[in-house]
């Protein structure tokens, strides 16, 4: 009679043959799997680019890491490991810099962080709304969104209808992830000047000419655009700043060539300073309605503290500076020193 405890010694004898069969082999296959953890991935010496779109998991990342021949080894152990440390999920979409030296440990470790390419654009300083927005349209990592959207719709759109968009945005250089949106980056650059606007008016002159921040913005636009250098612009706001107070004009060209817009053609002419409109400062007093371009930080710090002093006038020397003059005698000195030799 066979003993009913045979069938279960039977199981414990294959199981331990088996164990002492495989044992060795799946031994092997983990140490191997431990190793290609750390060892790097077959990234070329240039770098490479990987793109991993929104919806795509491991099986997807793992058909683009084998388009490149020589760089994945295994996408057996690359999921294994994924799965098992719950990472697959966890997965961020976006496009990622693979550097010479990454390991798979490290390239799931960027992914579930999200450390993907950051791609810029500078917002120069002096620039009008309409060349950000064609800064905009031509930067090939933008999304597009604004398309043929007017000004006024896209001020809209920001939460700020009925506010003129010149002066909104902070001149700066931006970082982003590609498919940044033009809506998204026209809102952190309005949101940026929004605080340093406050913060600059919070540390005015307690004398300024000025009644608000919007007037602030709009005299630190034509500081902006008279000049480039630095150590001058409180020098060029105290010269305005002194002619508000007396309530002579400002007599600034660049208003005139902003109300000018796609006319202007290079060249200002007596006739455009004598055309009255309402950025003419040759013709009107007071500052123009709005701002005539995007003011940098020191722009706006300049106009809020102006320079103390007594010079009412200021003329480039075609050297990248001015001379500024007390008397209407002195510039016009200055005048033919530096302009009219010049012509």
């Amino acid at each position: 009679m066979v003993s009913p405890r045979w069938p279960r010694r039977r199981f414990l004898l294959i199981l331990a043959a088996l164990t002492l069969i495989l044992g060795p082999a799946l031994y092997i296959v983990y140490a191997d799997y431990r190793v290609f953890l750390d060892i790097p991935l077959g990234v070329p010496a240039e770098g490479l680019t990987l793109e991993l779109k929104p919806g795509m998991g491991m099986a997807d990342l793992v058909r683009e890491l084998r388009r490149q021949p020589g760089l994945l080894r295994s996408g057996l152990y690359l999921e294994a490991h994924a799965r098992s440390n719950r990472l697959a999920s966890r997965l961020k979409a976006g496009e990622y810099a693979l550097a010479p030296g990454l390991t798979p440990r490290g390239l799931l470790d960027q992914l579930v962080a999200g450390r993907v390419i950051q791609h810029t654009l500078t917002v120069v300083e002096g620039w009008t709304f309409r060349q950000l927005r064609r800064a905009l349209a031509e930067h090939p990592r933008i999304g597009q969104t604004l398309g043929n959207a007017s000004d006024a719709e896209i001020m809209a759109r920001l939460g700020r209808p009925g506010e003129y968009p010149e002066g909104r945005f902070l001149p700066d250089t931006y970082h982003f992830p590609a498919g940044f949106t033009d809506e998204a980056f026209l809102r952190r650059a309005l949101a940026a000047m929004d605080r340093q606007l406050d913060a600059a008016w919070s540390r005015r002159s307690p004398d300024l000419p000025l009644t608000d921040p919007y007037q602030a913005l709009i005299l630190a636009s034509i500081v902006e655009k008279e000049t480039a250098a630095p150590a001058e612009r409180p020098e060029i706001a105290g010269v305005f700043a002194r002619r508000l107070r007396r309530g002579m004009l400002l007599q600034t060209d660049p208003t005139v060539i902003y109300g000018l817009g796609e006319a202007f053609d290079g060249n200002l002419r007596r006739a455009d300073l004598a055309h009255d409109g309402p950025y003419n400062t040759y013709t009107r007093k007071g500052l123009p309605p709005t701002p005539i371009a995007l003011p940098g930080a020191d722009a706006l710090a300049a106009a809020v503290n102006p320079a103390v002093g007594d010079a009412l006038y200021f003329v480039a020397t075609g050297r990248g500076g001015h001379v500024f003059s007390r008397t209407l005698d002195e510039h016009n000195r200055a005048v033919r020193q530096y302009q009219l030799k010049e012509k």
